[in-house]
C-alpha cells in the first residue's frame, strides 16, 4: 500500500531513507513550535492557544502536501511572515489580530484561486531556465546566511558609535569564546566530515551529536517535564477572523487591498521560489521538453494554499511550505513519505516537546549552511558573459541573502530581466506575466514610499 501511495520505487528511494529525511526536516524547522507563539502573542493573542494553532497547522498542512501532492516538504507558519503580521499588520498598519487574520483567510482563499486557475504554474513556466537557476543559487546563499546568524557564527554590531549611539549596524564575526558559538563550530566539522566521507543519514547524525554534545557540557539544557500540557485550548484564536471589523475600518480601502497583495505575493513567491530552487535540484519536480512543470507540483501549490486557510482558521499566521525541507531532500527524501513522518514528528512533540526544545540553534543552523553549499552548483548553469542574462541573475542571487527575503530577490530579477530586454529591444522574448508582476512590484515599492 505504501509503494503504490508514494511510489518509492520509481523515485529510488525507501522507507529507511524517507524516515530519516522526516526527522531530519522535523528537527531543523522544530523551533518554529516556539518562535511562532512568541512572535504572534506580542499582537496580543494568546500564546498557549497560538502554540497548539501552530502544531495542528503544521500537522495538517503537512499531512496534506505529502498525501495529497506526494512532495517531501514540510510547511507550518512561516516565521517572515509572522513578523510580517505582527510588526506590520498590526504594528505598523494599526489592524486588530483578528482583523490580521481575516487578512490571511482572504490571502489563501485568493492563492488557491490562482492555484486552481493554473496561473501559478503559468507563472513559474514563464520563468526562463537562467532565472530558475540564479533562484536555486539565491535561496542557497539565503539558507546559509540564515543558518550563520541563527547560530551566531555572523552577529550585527556596531562599527562606529558616537556620544554613546551606534551610527550603523553591520555584520560581524561571532564571539569566538561564546559557548553556542563554538558548538555551532564542532557541529558544522563534524557534519562536513560525514558528508565527505559519504556517511548515510550526516545531517541527523550531525543534529543529534551535537545536543549531546552540548548537554554533555552543559550549553544545552537537559529535558524538564514538569509543569507542560499536553495541548493547549485553540478556542481563544479559533475562528476569531474578523471580516466586518477589517472592511469597516475608517482607513482607506486601498490600504487594505494593497496589505492583503503584499501578503499574497510575499506567500506567492516565497513558495514558488522553494518549489524552484530545491525541487528542480533534485529531481523532485522534473519539467518535460516543452518546458511543462508535473501535475504535483500544482497539487503541492493547492496544499501550500489550503495550509494558510487551515492556519487562519485556528489562529496563527500563513502557513508556508518551509525552506528547511530542503534539509530533508538532501538526507534524500523524495516523497510524501517523508511529509507523513514530519507530520507524525509534530504529532508526537505534543508528547516530547521538552526533548524537542532541547535540540539547540547551534546543532540546527550548521545543517542549513551545509546545504548552502549543494545549491550553490547550480551558478555554472548561468552564462554570467551575457549581461542580459547576468544582471536579472546576479540581482536574484544577491538580493535573497542581503534583503533577508525570497520575495524582495525574485521581484528585483523580474524587474530588471524586464528592464534590460526592452531597453535592448528584445521585449517579445520576455513572457507578459513577467511584465505584469514587474509592474505590480514597481506599484507596490511606490506605495511602500509613501
Amino acid at each position: 500500500m505504501i509503494e503504490k501511495l508514494f511510489k518509492l520505487k520509481e523515485n529510488k528511494t525507501n522507507i529507511n531513507t524517507e524516515f530519516i529525511a522526516g526527522l531530519t526536516t522535523f528537527m531543523a524547522m522544530s523551533y518554529i513550535i516556539f518562535v511562532n507563539p512568541s512572535v504572534l502573542s506580542q499582537t496580543g493573542m494568546d500564546y498557549a492557544s497560538v502554540y497548539a494553532a501552530t502544531i495542528i497547522t503544521s500537522i495538517l498542512a503537512t499531512l496534506i502536501l505529502g498525501l495529497y501532492a506526494n512532495v517531501p516538504y514540510a510547511s507550518s507558519a512561516g516565521i517572515g511572515l509572522g513578523s510580517l503580521f505582527t510588526y506590520t499588520i498590526c504594528g505598523g498598519l494599526g489592524y486588530s489580530w483578528q482583523q490580521a487574520l481575516a487578512i490571511v483567510f482572504i490571502c489563501g482563499i485568493i492563492n488557491l484561486i490562482i492555484t486552481l486557475t493554473s496561473l501559478r504554474k503559468k507563472i513559474i513556466k514563464s520563468i526562463p531556465t537562467f532565472l530558475q537557476e540564479a533562484i536555486t543559487v539565491g535561496i542557497g546563499l539565503f539558507i546559509t546566511y540564515v543558518g550563520l546568524i541563527n547560530a551566531g557564527i555572523i552577529k550585527f554590531g556596531a562599527s562606529t558609535i558616537e556620544n554613546g549611539f551606534a551610527l550603523d549596524v553591520v555584520p560581524q564575526i561571532g564571539s569566538l569564546t561564546d559557548p553556542e558559538v563554538l558548538l555551532a563550530l564542532f557541529c558544522l566539522v563534524f557534519t562536513s566530515i560525514l558528508l565527505i566521507k559519504k556517511i548515510k543519514g550526516a545531517y541527523l547524525k550531525g543534529i543529534l551529536v551535537t545536543t549531546i554534545v552540548g548537554m554533555i557540557f552543559r550549553i544545552t539544557p537537559l529535558p524538564d517535564f514538569q509543569n507542560y500540557t499536553i495541548l493547549p485550548s485553540i478556542e481563544p484564536t479559533f475562528l476569531k477572523l474578523d471580516f466586518n471589523g477589517l472592511f469597516n475600518l475608517s482607513s482607506s480601502a486601498l490600504i487594505v487591498l494593497m496589505t492583503i497583495f503584499t501578503l499574497c505575493i510575499s506567500d506567492l513567491f516565497d513558495t514558488i521560489g522553494i518549489f524552484i530552487g530545491t525541487g528542480k535540484k533534485a529531481g523532485i519536480f522534473k519539467v518535460d521538453k516543452d518546458g511543462n512543470m508535473p501535475k504535483r507540483l500544482e497539487k503541492a501549490m493547492i496544499a501550500d494554499s489550503c495550509g494558510t486557510i487551515i492556519g487562519s482558521v485556528l489562529g496563527t499566521s500563513n502557513a508556508t511550505t518551509y525552506l528547511e525541507s530542503s534539509a530533508g531532500i538532501e538526507a534524500g527524501g523524495r516523497t510524501g513519505l517523508t511529509s507523513v513522518f514530519v507530520a507524525l514528528c509534530f504529532f508526537l512533540s505534543l508528547f516530547l516537546y521538552p526533548i524537542i526544545k532541547c535540540v539547540p540553534m547551534a546543532a540546527v543552523s550548521p545543517i542549513l549552511i551545509l546545504i548552502g553549499v549543494s545549491m550553490l552548483e547550480n551558478i555554472g548553469q548561468i552564462d554570467w558573459k551575457d549581461l542580459m542574462i547576468a544582471i536579472p541573475s546576479f540581482f536574484i542571487i544577491v538580493m535573497m541573502p542581503l534583503s533577508y527575503s525570497i520575495t524582495t530577490g525574485i521581484e528585483f530579477g523580474f524587474i530588471f530581466y524586464s528592464i534590460v530586454n526592452l531597453y535592448t529591444g528584445n521585449a517579445k522574448k520576455v513572457s507578459p506575466i513577467i511584465y505584469i508582476f514587474s509592474i505590480l512590484f514597481i506599484i507596490k515599492y511606490i506605495m511602500m514610499a509613501f
